[in-house]
């Protein structure tokens, strides 16, 4: 885990290693200042010396001077570089991302990842930066500090020593305790941001049902976990204070007794006491920023774990070594497929045995859960099949290019999504370099461009987050046209047309058989209207196919299509999922 964080130090290497450079000379600096005090005192003002306070004096501010601009440069190139590793790993993460396939994105919460690339690198970026300094500056501080003492009163110096002994057990059995619990945060963490995402996603239905109150109590809920667990770590951490300031006040008050003994003894000064009390300040100072360290990785760990987990994560899916660069046709063909979501588990497609031609339009109708997502999501490769072979052009899809066969294995998903940004920038997702041209021609196939001729801005109006100032049917329209303008060979409709009217409807297909009469379409729909004229209809039944004929043959042979036939024309619901009386 370490190393995977390290490595996105990257182009900031040197700025992290410069940083203990001017940590150490500011270290050696502030060091020195407590023994010219000693000087001050003993050489100067007691020997009633003026030159001597004069001379001393100027070195202490020279000291100080160096020790400011030491700092500040520690201080700069360890936050140049903490920013810089924050950055990166997010980077690192978010191109991880886009390699993931459908069943990567699943192993992962919406919400999880949003945590690991906001919280959790904001920790490890903090955790780095007090790393580069205060790991440094510490010890440098500390043993210094030590060493100083020893150069001026040998046995005063094992006060020290047993309090950095007495810390040191007390912080090994605090963190211990701690690590536990905060990884535990972190997964309520998670449980807080996935009820605030769902709900802001779903907020239209939560106010169209009324159910604030239960959306509160979600929250509250989440929010309370979240709460107990860190009132319990920030209780056990808050014993770190407490016992820091006994371990000081223990320190100074030995140091007092024995050290006026040895005043008194001649065997020390009024002077070389003074520095010892700013030594041991400095010792135990050291001590407690030690602490705070540990706390701080404690905490960072947990964090450093998750993210690199998601950069570490390889994909379920990757390109062949030799790929195929090209789609000869829009064949599809499934060899006795099966396909399971999770290794082991059920099967969501079953001994699945089809053959489609190129430019054939074909449809699929079937209740929900029946496979009819999870029988297109295979033939643009979204996901892997468990068992057999999906072949489009002839050939395996596992042996393409992912890239040239999304491109010609064009899917409208079941979810219109619409991003920030203009009609025309939504639509050249599709084509980047389309032309206005293009754009308009293929909303025109879509039965898009009168509508979007309507808006005051045409093609440049501009669409909200998540597409919400359109209609639902007006979305779709938009999906299908960016889809198109791929000009694919195979081109998948995912229920895409729920939210269209059916004049609509009727009219993007009438323009489909018109326009692109050489692409291959698959169609699902809930309704007969949408797939009756396809060239043939597949019937899917709990993840088999129960059928596949032309809509004349399924009306007389299949008792499934018969059923839904009949529903859907007499006059009732259309609901075919529907228990029937």
């Amino acid at each position: 885990m370490f190393k995977t964080i390290l490595k996105q130090v990257k182009q900031y290497k040197a700025a992290a290693l410069l940083t203990p450079l001017w940590t150490t000379l500011e270290v050696i600096m502030g060091v020195l200042i407590p023994y010219v005090t000693a000087s001050i005192i003993d050489k100067g003002i007691g020997a009633g010396s003026l030159p001597d306070v004069y001379k001393y004096g100027a070195m202490m501010v020279g000291i100080a001077f160096l020790s400011l601009i030491f700092g500040i440069l520690a201080g700069r190139f360890a936050a140049y570089s903490s920013t810089g590793l924050a950055a990166n790993l997010r980077l690192a993460m978010y191109e991880n991302i886009q390699r993931f396939s459908f069943s990567d994105i699943d192993k992962f919460s919406t919400a999880g990842l949003v945590t690991r690339m906001t919280t959790d690198v904001s920790s490890i970026q903090g955790a780095f930066q007090m790393l580069l300094r205060i790991s440094f500056r510490a010890p440098l501080n500390m043993v210094s500090a030590l060493a100083m003492c020893f150069v001026i009163h040998k046995r005063l110096s094992i006060i020290f020593l047993i309090a950095m002994v007495v810390l040191s057990v007390f912080l090994t059995i605090l963190i211990t305790r701690a690590a536990k619990l905060f990884k535990e945060i972190l997964l309520k963490v998670d449980a807080v941001n996935g009820v605030v995402q769902e709900n802001v996603d779903a907020i239209r239905v939560v106010k169209a049902f009324v159910r604030e109150d239960h959306e509160m109590s979600k929250f509250d809920k989440a929010a309370l976990g979240l709460f107990t667990l860190n009132v319990k770590a920030e209780t056990l951490m808050a014993l770190n204070g407490p016992v820091m300031n006994l371990i000081v006040n223990a320190c100074i008050i030995a140091l007092s007794w024995f050290g006026a003994h040895f005043i008194v003894e001649g065997s020390l000064t009024t002077g070389q006491l003074t520095s010892l009390f700013s030594y041991i300040m400095t010792v135990l100072s050291s001590l407690m920023m030690l602490s705070m360290i540990f706390v701080q990785l404690t905490q960072s760990a947990a964090s450093g774990a998750r993210v690199a987990e998601v950069i570490c994560e390889e994909p379920d899916m990757d390109n062949p070594m030799q790929p195929i660069l090209e789609v000869p046709d829009g064949r599809i063909d499934f060899n006795h497929v099966y396909f399971s979501y999770k290794q082991g588990g059920d099967y969501a497609l079953e001994d699945i045995d089809l053959h489609i031609k190129a430019g054939e339009t074909i449809g699929i109708i079937g209740g929900t859960g029946s496979g009819k997502s999870s029988l297109v999501n295979l033939m643009a490769r979204l996901y892997d099949v468990s068992d057999g072979d999906v072949e489009v052009g002839g050939i395996d899809v596992r042996k393409y290019d992912m890239q040239v066969l999304r491109n010609e294995v064009a899917m409208v998903l079941q979810k219109s999504t619409l991003f920030s940004g203009t009609i025309l920038d939504n639509l050249r997702w599709g084509k980047e370099d389309a032309t206005l041209e293009e754009c308009e021609e293929a909303c025109r196939q879509a039965c898009a461009d009168e509508f979007i001729r309507s808006f005051p801005d045409g093609y440049n109006t501009i669409i909200d987050q998540g597409g919400t100032n359109v209609s639902g049917g007006q979305r779709q329209r938009l999906c299908i046209a960016r889809a198109l303008l791929k000009h694919p060979k195979v081109l998948v409709l995912d229920d895409s047309t729920s939210a269209v009217d059916t004049a609509t409807d009727a009219a993007i297909r009438a323009t489909f058989n018109a326009r692109i009469p050489g692409t291959t379409k698959i169609i699902i729909s809930q309704r007969i209207l949408s797939i009756q004229e396809a060239d043939r209809i597949i019937v899917m039944d709990n993840g088999r196919v129960a059928a596949f004929d032309t809509h004349e043959n399924l009306l007389r042979d299949n008792a499934i299509y018969q059923e839904i036939y009949e529903m859907q024309t007499s006059g009732g619901s259309g609901d075919f999922d529907q228990p029937q009386a």
